[in-house]
């Protein structure tokens, strides 16, 4: 795993250079090629070494965190898909969504202009806590004021743009989704709440999702 993971950047390399270097030796690794060779003095032959077992295809099913345009035309060229969360380290002035609508765009198009065949996929994260009971709007109103709002700060040396929260009551949580740039040219939704409420919580939360808000944006249960 050292070889494959350790390391620190390289003297005028950038911590996205060196995560670049480590997601090449991975996918040599889980893609059949040498990760490690015989010793000649033991073996009589320097011969390379595998990882096994290996799986066909699992170097093409990788996802790219990206939190940049760069970062995602990058994951385009290599011909991995797209994850993008709720947070993107630049900040172009213009709303979240159609930034990382934008970030979506290049990645596609950095797809089929390096010759990748088949679809790419791409993931979108989204903070949700939908208030369907007094407890909860006692618990989740107040964040309604800060959270329910785009931020801009410095994170890392970056000027970078976070996201909102998706705060309110099921109905206006969907057709909030709905409208949103991002989530409509993205292909998956991730969507996230807190934990540390608890299981029992997190069940509720979950169950309130998933038959009130995921089906009002066009999501139907697995029948597998």
């Amino acid at each position: 795993m050292h070889y494959l993971l350790g390391g620190s950047a390289p003297e005028g390399g950038t911590d996205a250079d060196l995560a670049r270097e480590h997601a090449a030796r991975y996918r040599t690794a889980i893609g059949g090629g040498s990760v490690a060779f015989t010793d000649p003095k033991a073996t009589g032959v320097r011969a390379g070494l595998a990882v096994q077992p290996h799986s066909e295809g699992l170097s093409q099913r990788i996802w790219w965190g990206s939190s940049t345009r760069s970062s995602a035309r990058w994951a385009g060229e290599q011909g991995m898909n797209l994850m993008s969360s709720t947070l993107l380290s630049e900040d172009t002035g213009i709303p979240f969504a159609e930034a990382q609508a934008e970030q979506i765009d290049v990645f596609r198009s950095a797809w089929r202009h390096a010759g990748h065949t088949g679809e790419p996929r791409v993931s979108v994260a989204r903070s949700v806590l939908p208030i369907t009971t007094e407890r909860d709007r006692q618990m989740f109103g107040a964040d309604m004021v800060h959270s329910a709002q785009e931020q801009v700060g410095v994170l890392g040396g970056a000027v970078s743009r976070f996201g909102k929260s998706f705060i309110g009551e099921p109905d206006r949580i969907a057709q909030e989704l709905s409208d949103d740039a991002a989530v409509r040219a993205a292909d998956t939704l991730l969507l996230t709440i807190p934990n540390q409420l608890g299981v029992d919580e997190n069940l509720r939360l979950l169950t309130t999702i998933a038959q009130t808000i995921a089906p009002a944006i066009g999501w139907q249960p697995s029948t597998k």
